[in-house]
């Protein structure tokens, strides 16, 4: 089994950045397309950002294009969110996934196989 540990969430005024960690644990070796996404209350769990493990290649939507930047570190098992001109609209528990498949493009929320607990990003007007 693969565990997914997420940190770096918390309170941050609008405008301001926040940078989350995610660290895999267990079985890794299968790990390829590390993500994250987010579900704000009462709202459906929504794509944030992909990045593939073979070239780093990196996928965003588009509500947060131009100002959130996925990273791994393949050696560490770990990926990162930074998280810039953050927006009250971006507050929402923030969830790490990974997935046995490498195709960020086409991958459906379902088809990644591990998550982590979440963390909380909240962000005042």
């Amino acid at each position: 089994q693969v565990q997914l540990v997420e940190s770096g969430g918390g309170l941050v005024q609008a405008g301001g950045s926040l940078r989350l960690s995610c660290a895999a644990s267990g079985r890794t070796n299968g790990i390829n397309a590390m993500g994250w996404f987010r579900q704000a209350p009462g709202k459906e769990r929504e794509f944030v950002a992909a990045i593939s493990r073979s070239v780093g290649s990196t996928y965003y939507a588009d509500s947060v294009k131009g100002r959130f930047t996925i990273s791994r570190d393949n050696a560490k098992n770990t990926v990162y969110l930074q998280m810039n001109s953050l927006k009250p609209e971006d507050t929402a528990v923030y969830y790490c996934a990974a997935t046995t498949y490498d195709n960020i493009y086409r991958l459906r929320i379902n088809e990644y196989g591990y998550w982590g607990q979440g963390t909380q990003v909240t962000v005042s007007s």
